[in-house]
C-alpha cells in the first residue's frame, strides 16, 4: 500500500497537523532515569502502566517499583550499559504492579544528554499484549490491503487518492504512484466520476456507508470496452473522531453483468417468441400474416423489417435459382420504427420487383442460409437495395447492419425476413440470427398455410363466383337487384346462391340456396343444384314439387345437405307462389305498411328426405317488394336471431328507394367482416306488365 505525501493541516496557528489517536493506542509510557537510576519524571501512562502515581514513583530507583526482581540483576546491568556506551536497548519484561499483578511492558531506553553535560535516562514503555495486538492488525490489514483481488483506495477530505492497493492498479491501469494526490476525475475520467464522488461526499457528511452501488465505464486497462463494477464507500475517523476521508472498495463485476444483460436479453427472446405465437397467424390471410411477421420484428429485434416472398411461390409454383439468375420477389409487408428514409427505400407492399443475382436477398433465397453483415459499408448498400436510389435513402437513414433471413416451410423455400438497424446502435448479433430465425420458422409455416388457404379460396370462388347467374336489372314484372359477399378471410368459400329464371307467360322464378359446407365441395354441390334448379323450373312445375325434385338430387349429392326458397312471380296476378325448404323466410315491404317476415311452412332442408313441401301464395302489387337473403347477412355467434331478423326489418323502413342502394345498406350495416359464411342476397319489386298493373284472372288464395 502506498501512502500520500503529509496531512492536511486542521487551521490551528503555525499550521500543526491533526493529532493522530495511534498513540493513545498504545497508552506508551514515558519516563527519565538520572544517571543514578532514580525517576526524575513520571508521565501519567506511567501511572497507569505500573500502579503507582507521581509521588509514589518520583525519586524512586526505576528498577525497584519498575521491573520484576528476578529480573532486576539484569536489569541494572543493562542500564548501566546504556548509560556508559549510549546505546540504545529494547526488551520486555515482566514487572509487578502496585496492586501485585503481573504484566509483560516492552521497554525502549535511550541516552539523554541535557545542555549541561548531565547524563539521564529515557524509557519508553507499552503493554506487550497491546502492541502485539496492533502488530497483529496491523500485519494483517497490510496483507489483505495488498494481496486482495478487491481494489481499495482511501480518499481524503478532498477526495484526493491518499492510498491504492496492487488490485486497483490493475484494474485502473495506472500505477499507485500516479493516483496519489490525484481526483478519480483526473485518473480514471472514462467512469462515472459525478455518480461516485457524489456518493463520496455524501458518505463524508453523513457517515453512512454506500454498498454495491454499481457503475458502468471504461479505464486506462480497458479503454475500448465497457466494465461494469460494484463500489462501496465507507467513511474513516480518528479515535477523536475526526473525519480522515473515504474508504473505497470496487469490485470488477463485468461477467456477472454481461450474464445479467443475456439473461435479460434470452428473456426477450423468450418473451418474443411467445407473443409471435400469439400474433402471427391469427388468420389466413396472406397479407395480414406476413404484416403479423414484420410487427413482432419492429422495434424488438430490427428498425426495419419487410416480409417478402418470390412471386412463383405466390402464385402456387414451386421454383429454384440458378447461381446467375434473379430473383422475382413481391412484397408483402414492411413495418419501420421512425425511419421515413429506409421505408422509402423498401418495396411498396403488393410490388413485384426483380432484383439481381448479387444481391443479398437474392442470395438468401437461393441458397436458403441466412445473410448477415454486422457493420454495413457504403459499397454494401447496393447490394442490399433494390436501386441505387433506394441504396441512397438507406445510407441517409443511417442502416448500419443488416440481416436477411429466409422462410422456409415444408423444405421449400418461400421468400425472405429482411431487417435493418439504423436507431438501434448496436450491429446483429449471433443471438440475433438465431432469434430472426426462429421467429422466421414459425412464421413461414403460418405463411404457407395461408398462400395454400387463399389459392384453395380464390379457387372457389372463382368456382363460385363461375355458377352465379348474371341477369337483367329487369325480367318480366320484376325489377331486381342482387349481391353475393364471400365470408371473411377466417373461413372458405360457401355454397351460397341465388338465380333469377325468365319463365313462359311472362313469369320470373327467383331462387335463394345455401349449400352447408365451404370450398370447393360446396361450390361444386351448388353448382349441380343451380344447373337442376334452372332445367326444372323450364318445366313450369309447382314450387313445392320443384323442392321435392331438388331434395332427391341433393339427397344423391355426397354429404350434402341445403336450404332453398323458390318462388314463382306472375306479374299479371300480382302474386308470388313460394316453398321453403328449411331456408329463413323472405321479407315482404309494401307501401304503407311495416316490413314482414312472410309466415311460411318452413320445411326441412333439402337432402334430408321423406318430409313433404308446401305452396304458398302471397300477394305482391306493382312497387311491393321481396328481400330473399341467407344466413350469413343476419346470423352472428353473439345476437339472438330474433334481434338480428329485427334489425333487418328496421333497415326495409321507411321510403322507397333504388334496389341496389336496398342492397348496398343491408350489406354495410349486417354483414360483419369477420363472418364466417357467405351472403347471397336478391331484391326483386314487382313492377307493371307493360304498364299497367294488370288484373287478377281466376279465384286465388291469398297471403
Amino acid at each position: 500500500m502506498s501512502a500520500a505525501g503529509a496531512p492536511e493541516g486542521d487551521g490551528r496557528p503555525g499550521g500543526s497537523a491533526r493529532p493522530s489517536g495511534l498513540l493513545d493506542v498504545l497508552r506508551v509510557a514515558s519516563i527519565v532515569l538520572d544517571s543514578e537510576g532514580r525517576i526524575v519524571l513520571w508521565s501519567p501512562q506511567a501511572e497507569e502502566l505500573f500502579g503507582y502515581d507521581a509521588g509514589e514513583a518520583l525519586g524512586q530507583y526505576a528498577a525497584r517499583i519498575m521491573v520484576h526482581e528476578k529480573h532486576l540483576d539484569l536489569v541494572v546491568k543493562l542500564f548501566a550499559d546504556v548509560m556508559g556506551t549510549g546505546q540504545s536497548w529494547a526488551g520486555a519484561f515482566p514487572v509487578r504492579r502496585k496492586d501485585g499483578t503481573t504484566r509483560v511492558v516492552e521497554f525502549r531506553n535511550m541516552r539523554l544528554l541535557d545542555d549541561q553535560g548531565d547524563v539521564y535516562a529515557l524509557g519508553l514503555c507499552a503493554d506487550q499484549s497491546t502492541v502485539h495486538r496492533l502488530e497483529r492488525e496491523v500485519a494483517l490489514s497490510t496483507r489483505m490491503i495488498a494481496q486482495s483481488p478487491t481494489g481499495l483506495a482511501v480518499l481524503d477530505t478532498g477526495l484526493r487518492y491518499v492510498s491504492v492497493n496492487p488490485a486497483l492498479e490493475e484494474i485502473n491501469g495506472v500505477p499507485a504512484e500516479e493516483h496519489l494526490g490525484r481526483t478519480a476525475r483526473e485518473v480514471v475520467p472514462g467512469m462515472d466520476v459525478d455518480a461516485l464522488e457524489s456518493a463520496a461526499r455524501r458518505v463524508l457528511e453523513t457517515g453512512r456507508p454506500v454498498v454495491d452501488q454499481s457503475t458502468i465505464g471504461r479505464t486506462p486497462a480497458d479503454p475500448h470496452r465497457d466494465h461494469a463494477w460494484s463500489i462501496s464507500l465507507y467513511r474513516l475517523e480518528n479515535a477523536f473522531g475526526t473525519v480522515l476521508g473515504v474508504a473505497v472498495s470496487i469490485v470488477d463485476v463485468t461477467e456477472q453483468y454481461q450474464a445479467g444483460i443475456e439473461a435479460e436479453a434470452a428473456r426477450r427472446r423468450l418473451a418474443l417468441i411467445a407473443d409471435a405465437s400469439g400474433r402471427i397467424g391469427t388468420t389466413l390471410d396472406l397479407e395480414r400474416t406476413a404484416s403479423e411477421l414484420a410487427e413482432v420484428a419492429v422495434p424488438e429485434l430490427a428498425d426495419i423489417a419487410a416480409v417478402d416472398l418470390l412471386d412463383a411461390v405466390v402464385q402456387g409454383r414451386r421454383t429454384s435459382l440458378g447461381p446467375a439468375e434473379s430473383a422475382v420477389i413481391r412484397a408483402l409487408a414492411v413495418r419501420g420504427y421512425d425511419s421515413a428514409e429506409a421505408l422509402e427505400a423498401a418495396d411498396t407492399p403488393g410490388q413485384v420487383a426483380r432484383y439481381a443475382s448479387d444481391r443479398l436477398v437474392t442470395e438468401c433465397v437461393r441458397t436458403g442460409e441466412p445473410v448477415m453483415l454486422p457493420e454495413v459499408k457504403d459499397e454494401d448498400l447496393v447490394r442490399i437495395a433494390r436501386s441505387p436510389e433506394a441504396a441512397d435513402l438507406l445510407r441517409r437513414a443511417g442502416v448500419h447492419s443488416y440481416l436477411a433471413v429466409p422462410l422456409i416451410a415444408r423444405g421449400e423455400v418461400l421468400g425472405a425476413l429482411d431487417l435493418k438497424r439504423t436507431r438501434n446502435p448496436l450491429p446483429f448479433s449471433e443471438d440475433d440470427l438465431l432469434l430472426a430465425r426462429e421467429l422466421a420458422a414459425r412464421a413461414a409455416v403460418q405463411i404457407d398455410n395461408a398462400r395454400w388457404y387463399q389459392s384453395a379460396r380464390e379457387t372457389a370462388l372463382t368456382l363460385q363466383r363461375s355458377l352465379l347467374p348474371s341477369h337483367p336489372p329487369v325480367t318480366g314484372g320484376l325489377e331486381v337487384a342482387s349481391r353475393y359477399q364471400p365470408a371473411g378471410a377466417t373461413s372458405e368459400v360457401g355454397g351460397d346462391w341465388f338465380d333469377v329464371i325468365e319463365l313462359e307467360g311472362g313469369k320470373t322464378a327467383l331462387v335463394v340456396g345455401d349449400v352447408m359446407g365451404s370450398g370447393i365441395p360446396a361450390a361444386a354441390a351448388m353448382g349441380r343444384l343451380r344447373t337442376a334448379t334452372n332445367t326444372l323450373a323450364s318445366l313450369g312445375l309447382e314450387p313445392h314439387v320443384l323442392l321435392e325434385h331438388l331434395d332427391r338430387i341433393t339427397a344423391g349429392l355426397e354429404q350434402s345437405i341445403a336450404t332453398c326458397v323458390y318462388a314463382v312471380h306472375d306479374p299479371h296476378l300480382r302474386q308470388c307462389r313460394i316453398a321453403n325448404a328449411g331456408h329463413l323466410p323472405p321479407v315482404r315491404v309494401r307501401a304503407g305498411r311495416s316490413p314482414e317476415l312472410l309466415d311460411l311452412p318452413t320445411g326441412v332442408p333439402l337432402g334430408v328426405g321423406g318430409v313433404a313441401f308446401a305452396t304458398t301464395t302471397v300477394d305482391l302489387d306493382p312497387g311491393d317488394r321481396l328481400v330473399f337473403y341467407t344466413d350469413g347477412l343476419v346470423e352472428t355467434r353473439r345476437d339472438p336471431l330474433d334481434d338480428r331478423l329485427g334489425t333487418l326489418l328496421s333497415l326495409l323502413e321507411g321510403p322507397d328507394r333504388p334496389l341496389e342502394e336496398v342492397c348496398e345498406l343491408l350489406l354495410r350495416t349486417l354483414h360483419e367482416p369477420d363472418n364466417f359464411d357467405d351472403v347471397a342476397l336478391l331484391v326483386a319489386r314487382a313492377t307493371a306488365p307493360g304498364g299497367s298493373a294488370g288484373a287478377p284472372a281466376g279465384p286465388e288464395v291469398r297471403a
